[in-house]
């Protein structure tokens, strides 16, 4: 893969790096010790402006180039999951419950490889903001940095970011103008009828039997109520009530995650959820309480700038191609709702899946992310 020599002398340093991320995996915003890691290496770069404490465990370093210019963001996220490891490997975490399950540590090792590098050349007009950020699994860090005036604060004026691909070939780029990763909303619904015997149900008001007409009715959203080109997904991932096999329960309760692209979609959805399930709860006698929270917005790539990072990944990667969008979701959107900017996926061959007990980072395509982030810098803010 033609990755900057340069960095390529870095590989090993940034395998350590990286292991030692793994082993020392951090939640949430609760992910000081990892900004330390970061910091101390930065400034290990000579990289000496870094503010720290951003979303409670962020930070933001900068790099001044070689004359005037804008400020370009380049972001990986820091946080793990709380997954039990089972992969075994020497560099396994050392954290009970806790494991880099979806290769935040190669994002974090990537961006640290391009800051050394930059730090090291300069060979750019402007400024670096390296935007390291906690929370994106649950909490939303991304959002919380935005709302902590990043954008504005270091004057950043485009953005972009890397997630690694399993399964798809080794140092490949994957992505794609508009819409990439969708909206996740969460629906949870409560219902309360009249519990008593399962022998007499007729005494009873049931909210068993309105929780399962609720499930199948919502599938008529995704069937009746969308056009046919409008992705959507509604799924219904747990439902809670009842004690024993003879009580008839007098509550329970059920949740689904919806995925959207657009927002006229997301809200005719929410419209929909609420009449269906008020209906059939007064249809069957119940009383129902829906909670519809809006979560990440849908990740969508600005389409001149997408552009330009699918030219950079092609000088560096081993290919480039187009993706299908993603059910999935993610927390980048955020910043890509404040800036112009592109996401994109860099596959990492054969591995578990992202979220897996028993997944790890190839530690072999940090040079290439590390040097797809140098490259872009470079070409987007050129030395006069």
């Amino acid at each position: 893969m033609p990755v900057l020599n340069r960095i390529a002398d870095y590989a090993e340093d940034m395998k350590t790096w990286r292991r030692h991320l793994h082993q020392h995996p951090e939640t949430r915003f609760d992910c000081a010790q990892t900004a330390a890691f970061v910091a101390g290496r930065l400034r290990e770069f000579g990289i000496t402006e870094i503010h720290e404490g951003i979303a409670r465990s962020g930070l933001v370093a900068i790099i001044e180039g070689q004359g005037d210019g804008p400020t370009i963001g380049l972001r990986a996220d820091i946080d793990a999951l709380p997954i039990t490891e089972e992969t075994g490997l020497p560099h396994a975490s050392t954290v009970p419950g806790k494991m880099h399950a979806c290769g935040h540590d190669g994002h974090t090792t990537m961006l640290l490889g391009a800051a050394r590098y930059l730090a090291e050349t300069r060979n750019f007009a402007g400024r670096v903001a390296l935007i390291f950020q906690p929370a994106e699994e649950w909490g939303g860090g991304a959002g919380v940095m935005v709302q902590e005036g990043i954008m504005e604060r270091f004057g950043i004026g485009q953005v972009y970011a890397l997630h690694n691909a399993p399964g798809v070939a080794e140092g490949r780029f994957e992505t794609r103008p508009g819409p990439i990763m969708a909206a996740v909303d969460t629906l949870t619904v409560t219902v309360t009828g009249r519990g008593g015997h399962g022998a007499h149900p007729e005494d009873t008001v049931d909210p068993v039997a309105a929780i399962v007409q609720m499930v199948g009715a919502l599938q008529t959203i995704v069937s009746r109520n969308r056009r046919g080109t409008d992705a959507l997904v509604i799924s219904v991932t747990q439902i809670h009530t009842g004690s024993a096999d003879n009580i008839i329960p007098e509550t329970g309760w059920f949740c689904a995650t919806i995925r959207t692209y657009d927002r006229a979609v997301q809200a005719m959805v929410e419209t929909r959820c609420q009449a269906i399930v008020q209906g059939i709860a007064a249809a069957m006698s119940c009383s129902a309480v829906v909670d519809y929270e809006r979560g990440y917005p849908a990740t969508v790539n600005h389409a001149r700038e997408t552009a330009f990072a699918t030219e950079i990944a092609a000088e560096v990667g081993s290919a480039t191609g187009e993706c299908d969008p993603v059910m999935g979701a993610e927390d980048f959107a955020f910043m890509l709702e404040r800036r112009p900017g592109a996401y994109l996926f860099l596959g990492q061959g054969d591995s578990a899946g992202l979220h897996h007990p028993r997944y790890d980072f190839n530690d072999a395509v940090a040079p290439v992310g590390a040097s797809f982030f140098a490259r872009l810098v470079e070409r987007a803010q050129p030395r006069a």
